[in-house]
């Protein structure tokens, strides 16, 4: 047990010093880039007729025909297309970070274990236990599995502490699985994988929880762009780069605390204390 605490705050203490090292930090700046690249991209091929689109469409809604009337009264006419302009954008930009955050997390996972193995891990052996197309049927099913047992669950959240508890909970056994699988895929194999989900289940699930907290943070800045129109374009980046930080922040936490662990199993083993195929029943 104090081994475990030992090996999980000194990989939360090398994740946080990594954060501040300037690759990590040019790679959390890349969303910012894919968004700006796919905004303008976006726009000059489909603004004009989305905006179009938009406006017939809120014209089409009768209740609001009179307040498109009033404001036309009022000399504002205009407004119809600025709100029509706004909500366009509050819409696209919502895909617009879905698809980047997507992205980023398809790409920037497997840069920050491989640059952790390469700095701390040079001679640990790649095993290379799970090919892409298993680390991607993985994150599918982990996901589908997480948001049933969300569906499942919401009639217990009518009970006041558990709103607070099951919801976590689930998010952090979600990023643990997909987080703990991406950073062991290249280097351990697959009995090496089961044995380190059963020896750490717990400090993983812990670290799920934790990065899926600090994952809602940014959310906050999101909704404050969304309700303070004027800060929109300001707060929305943020947000995004915030995003992306935390990422990173997650990732390098479950690199080196997986791969460490995996280093010293391997010791273990190498001195006959632990054989990884022993507890392959458990499932990973």
């Amino acid at each position: 047990m104090l081994a475990g605490m030992h090996l999980l705050f000194t990989s939360l203490a090398r994740a946080l010093g990594h954060c501040l090292h300037r690759k990590v930090v040019a790679w959390s700046l890349l969303p910012l880039l894919l968004m700006a690249v796919l905004a303008m991209l976006l726009s000059w091929l489909f603004w004009q007729p989305a905006l179009q689109w938009t406006v017939q469409s809120l014209e089409g809604v009768s209740w609001l025909g009179r307040v498109w009337d009033w404001l036309q009264q009022q000399g504002w006419g205009w407004g119809v297309d600025w709100f029509a302009a706004m909500l366009l954008v509050l819409v696209s930009s919502a895909v617009l970070v879905l698809l980047v955050l997507m992205l980023v997390s398809l790409f920037m996972t497997p840069q920050l274990v491989a640059w952790v193995a390469e700095r701390r891990f040079p001679t640990l052996e790649r095993k290379q236990g799970a090919p892409w197309w298993q680390s991607l049927a993985w994150a599918v099913g982990s996901t589908s599995a997480a948001l049933l047992l969300l569906v499942l669950s919401i009639p217990l959240w009518l009970i006041p502490p558990l709103v607070l508890v099951l919801p976590p909970l689930i998010w952090g056994w979600l990023t643990y699985r997909v987080m703990a699988f991406d950073a062991l895929a290249e280097h351990a194999s697959q009995a090496e994988r089961q044995a380190l989900f059963a020896r750490h289940r717990m400090s993983l699930l812990l670290m799920g929880v934790v990065c899926g907290v600090l994952g809602a943070a940014p959310s906050v800045v999101w909704a404050s762009g969304v309700l303070f129109v004027a800060l929109f374009w300001l707060l929305v980046p943020l947000a995004i780069w915030i995003y992306a930080l935390v990422l990173a922040f997650s990732s390098l936490w479950f690199a080196h605390f997986c791969l460490a662990a995996l280093e010293q199993l391997r010791q273990q083993a190498r001195q006959g204390y632990a054989a990884p195929v022993e507890v392959g029943a458990h499932g990973a």
